[in-house]
């Protein structure tokens, strides 16, 4: 069972990517990245551009609702040698939509079909495609758009099986993922995205709804170890046992110095901040620490704080974490 990375902005930077690799995803996906910054080498838009090669396969992803961007895009992305180009067609935020990129494509399935051949052509990367189910309820064509996107081009598609109108509410259709994978006129693979956050849900996703793999997106910010977790139960048909407070604490730090190393010490320090909570999330009392993480500049406090924080729980014998809601982020996958 293929397990895939799903792009995420403002999360799936090469920090985090290689923790999700160390901890067993197949498939990394970069932060999508405007074609039209791109083009323009803004900064910002060139700088995701980086992947590094122990995080290795990775697909670069793009978006854009005008084909002449999209096409020199592609070139550039050519150039930075990923293993494939993936075109999202699923980002449901507004400044993204109201350019016709992202799901504000969905509205319009006729310039999907038009714009990816355009890509296709462009490239010598294999060309893949992350969308939703439609723009709502009364435009779900997932079948025929899969079967349309595959005829002009594209190696895979995956789904996020929510509307553009649902955002990120309600529960997750993985039954559109059946019924696309039985039009006997596709062959590509179909990977599911969606409510995946347990290792039982991932393999239902694949037996029950036929999904040739399982993109993780939410799930995984600050748990990077979801991925073994569902491999071991894949292989073995039992649960892997949590990761320790260790392995938290030495997830978090390794995730920091990658960031600073990235970023610089003063953007990686701040970025960072948004990470403090999933990583320690159900811990008992760990807002007081959490407070403090998120308020100093300096990596040696940070630092310094994460070693405090071991030895007061290391007091707590057979500490187990409480559940908790991982948070949601707004906008972060399509």
């Amino acid at each position: 069972m293929p397990l895939l990375l799903a792009p995420m902005e403002d999360v799936s930077d090469p920090p985090f990517r290689h923790l999700c690799k160390k901890y067993g995803a197949d498939m990394l996906y970069t932060e999508f990245i405007s074609a039209d910054g791109l083009v323009r080498d803004a900064e910002k838009s060139v700088k995701k551009l980086d992947i590094f090669d122990d995080e290795r396969p990775v697909g670069i992803q793009i978006f854009g609702g005008e084909e002449d961007a999209m096409m020199r895009s592609a070139e550039i992305v050519e150039a930075a040698k990923p293993e494939l180009l993936d075109i999202n067609y699923g980002c449901p935020v507004k400044n993204v939509v109201c350019r016709n990129a992202g799901s504000g494509i969905l509205r319009d399935i006729d310039k999907m079909v038009k714009l990816t051949a355009a890509v296709v052509k462009a490239t010598k990367l294999p060309v893949t495609v992350k969308t939703r189910l439609g723009w709502d309820d009364n435009s779900i064509r997932i079948v025929e758009v899969a079967e349309r996107l595959q005829d002009v081009g594209i190696q895979a598609i995956s789904i996020h099986c929510r509307t553009r109108h649902q955002m990120y509410t309600g529960s997750a259709r993985w039954e559109w993922l059946a019924k696309v994978k039985e039009n006997p006129r596709l062959h590509i693979p179909v990977f599911g995205n969606g409510d995946v956050d347990s290792p039982e849900k991932a393999l239902e996703m694949v037996n029950k709804y036929g999904a040739d793999g399982v993109m993780i997106g939410r799930a995984s910010i600050g748990y990077p170890f979801i991925f073994r977790e569902i491999k071991h139960f894949v292989q073995t048909g039992t649960h892997l046992a949590p990761p320790t407070l260790a392995e938290r604490l030495d997830a978090c730090k390794t995730h920091l110095e990658r960031s600073i190393s990235w970023k610089g010490e003063k953007l990686g320090i701040l970025e960072m901040r948004r990470h403090y909570g999933p990583y320690f999330s159900g811990l008992p009392n760990v807002r007081a620490f959490r407070s403090r993480l998120v308020t100093t500049d300096s990596q040696q406090e940070i630092l310094a704080i994460l070693s405090e924080m071991e030895q007061h729980y290391s007091k707590h014998e057979n500490l187990v974490y409480a559940t908790a809601e991982k948070p949601v982020y707004a906008g972060v996958d399509g």
